[in-house]
């Protein structure tokens, strides 16, 4: 059963014992198709070869498909938890460098439409873990639902995911648009994801932080740059993750290098980093947007 929000559930999250701080990394893109996902699994296995204790979320509720990349067979997913059928620990998985997977369900048109009640029965789920975690990756969906800019704006940190095309470019400017002018998020880590040139996409990002510099009070930092590579396609149809699959690839070392530097991230403070804080933040970011953006 989903438990009610309220002061009972908050007060509940506060008197958990967590001491450790957890850095949530919200991996998103604006529009399907930029390689959002298997950036976001990839990167959470590369942390975990760095030695954090990672765990990654497949918060896109209804075409969820972490576990298909990454050759897994899940018996129960994130539906059996909003169901009240099981607890989240019986959902989590173990994947390749034993990072904690947290299936989500696809081909469940009721997931992608989950109100504020369900998405706190998600919350409430992940306040009765008590697996100690480092960081948390969150694989959003596409767009700029209510639900994907509820985890953006709960996360430590937004990853934004472009590759050089003209709706990618339109869709990210739209995604930070809307979490800087009604969720206060100021500060977005660039993904340029199959770039062409010398593999930096400096000048993709450049195309996009010129924008944004024009229009909106945001900081845009290039986190990091992934080539186009044969083998990432290949790792996919292998159902398995480039940086395992292909290790000394170009898109391997360069997403190796993108974890590097995220593991430098700072933390969230202490008192603002359990787990609990991403968790209310998730509950509190649920103010309807304006008509001016609906079609944004």
């Amino acid at each position: 059963m989903l438990v009610p929000e309220g002061g009972e559930q908050a007060a509940g999250l506060r008197r958990r014992q967590a001491a450790q701080a957890v850095k949530v990394l919200a991996v998103s893109g604006g529009k399907g198709g930029v390689g959002k996902t298997n950036i976001a699994a990839n990167l959470a296995i590369a942390m975990a070869q760095l030695g954090r204790r990672v765990m990654l979320l497949d918060a896109d509720l209804g075409l969820a498909n972490i576990d298909v990349l990454l050759g897994l067979q899940p018996r129960y997913t994130l539906a059996d938890v909003l169901g009240g059928q099981r607890s989240l620990a019986e959902v989590v998985l173990t994947g390749p460098a034993g990072v904690r997977v947290v299936p989500g369900a696809s081909g469940l048109a009721g997931l992608a439409r989950l109100g504020p009640a369900e998405h706190a029965g998600i919350i409430n789920a992940f306040s009765e873990l008590t697996e100690a975690l480092d960081v948390l990756v969150v694989d959003t969906a596409a767009g700029i639902t209510d639900g994907v800019l509820r985890f953006c704006a709960a996360a430590s940190e937004v990853l934004v995911v472009v590759c050089d095309e003209p709706t990618s470019l339109t869709d990210a400017y739209a995604l930070i648009k809307v979490l800087s002018t009604e969720h206060g998020v100021t500060r977005f880590r660039i993904v340029t994801n199959m770039t062409h040139q010398g593999g930096d996409g400096r000048q993709l990002f450049e195309k996009l932080l010129r924008v944004t510099e024009r229009f909106l009070d945001v900081s845009l930092d290039h986190a990091g740059s992934l080539p186009y590579d044969d083998r990432v396609w290949r790792a996919v149809q292998l159902q398995a993750p480039f940086v395992t699959a292909f290790p000394t690839s170009l898109a391997a070392t360069a997403l190796k290098r993108l974890a590097q530097r995220a593991d430098k991230w700072e933390a969230p403070r202490a008192a603002r980093g359990h787990i609990e804080f991403f968790v209310e933040r998730l509950l509190a970011a649920r103010q309807p947007r304006p008509a001016e953006f609906a079609g944004a």
